[in-house]
């Protein structure tokens, strides 16, 4: 695990997998799963369907505007450049 991860898994939701750290958020009617992964500095986001069971990429554009920036603010907190969330993949 490395230390990005180690931080992030410190706040609120998130959880550290080796290399990578998840956390999950719903909102008024989806729910996504956002990944940060270390090696190549970079944010994911998935789109969960309602039994939880599937996920499927999507581009940021898809996800709203008020998680993303919960996401930069995370990852402001954890001492990682919150301008990454929008690198493009």
């Amino acid at each position: 695990m490395g230390e990005r991860v180690s931080e992030l898994a410190e706040l609120q939701g998130w959880r550290a997998e080796g290399f990578a750290a998840r956390v999950h958020y719903r909102g008024a009617d989806d729910a996504y799963s956002i990944e940060y992964y270390e090696p190549s500095n970079c944010i994911v986001y998935w789109k969960v369907k309602d039994d939880g069971e599937l996920a499927v990429p999507v581009s940021r554009e898809t996800v709203p505007n008020p998680l993303r920036e919960r996401v930069r603010q995370d990852l402001d907190e954890a001492n990682i450049d919150p301008e990454i969330e929008g690198r493009v993949l």
